[in-house]
């Protein structure tokens, strides 16, 4: 490209002066450094390139890096001091969000607690009422079972007089009676 440029029309003394004129003034913006704190030295220190070096090595290659950066070590160290600050006061803050999520779900976990305790007591009730239908149904049970066994008693004794008292087996029961009833029939 240099090379047709000089092939081209104009004449020497142009190119000259042209190629001796300093480059055009752009306006710089200054961005200030990127801020080398705590971190890069962290990042420095775990580094691949540090891997494997004697912590007086790797302090020699963050000392002679903070040097070329223009950083000193108090900057480093005001940096990890507020490092340090910030991790604390986010530890506060989840600590304090972490408290106020636990209360909530204890609160929720005593609401559920109290309906768990109102369905059981309703459950319970239930139960204790099926337990006393059941109970209700063995007394009558029982009854009739009593009221069996003094109707049985009456039949034998019933069947007891219409058959004569020495002939067979002797007892109360009807089987006994009937014994005798078919031995009289003999």
């Amino acid at each position: 490209m240099i090379k047709r440029w000089f092939e081209s029309s104009p004449s020497t003394e142009e190119k000259k002066s042209v190629l001796e004129a300093p480059p055009p003034q752009t306006p710089v913006s200054r961005q200030p450094a990127p801020r080398f704190g705590i971190g890069k030295v962290v990042e420095m220190v775990n580094s691949q390139h540090l891997l494997g070096l004697s912590p007086d090595a790797k302090r020699c290659a963050v000392m002679m890096t903070l040097e070329a950066v223009g950083v000193g070590v108090e900057e480093v160290l005001q940096d990890a001091v507020l490092r340090q600050r910030t991790l604390a006061n986010a530890e506060a803050e989840r600590l304090e969000s972490l408290r106020k999520f636990e209360e909530l779900k204890s609160g929720e976990n005593a609401k559920l607690q109290a309906e768990l305790a109102g369905i059981t007591s309703e459950f319970m009730s239930r139960m204790q009422a099926t337990l006393d239908e059941v109970a209700r149904e063995q007394d009558q049970f029982r009854a009739w079972q009593r009221n069996k066994q003094q109707e049985t008693q009456q039949i034998a004794e019933a069947a007891a007089i219409c058959v004569p008292e020495g002939s067979g087996a002797h007892g109360g029961g009807l089987n006994a009676v009937l014994e005798r009833a078919c031995a009289s029939r003999r």
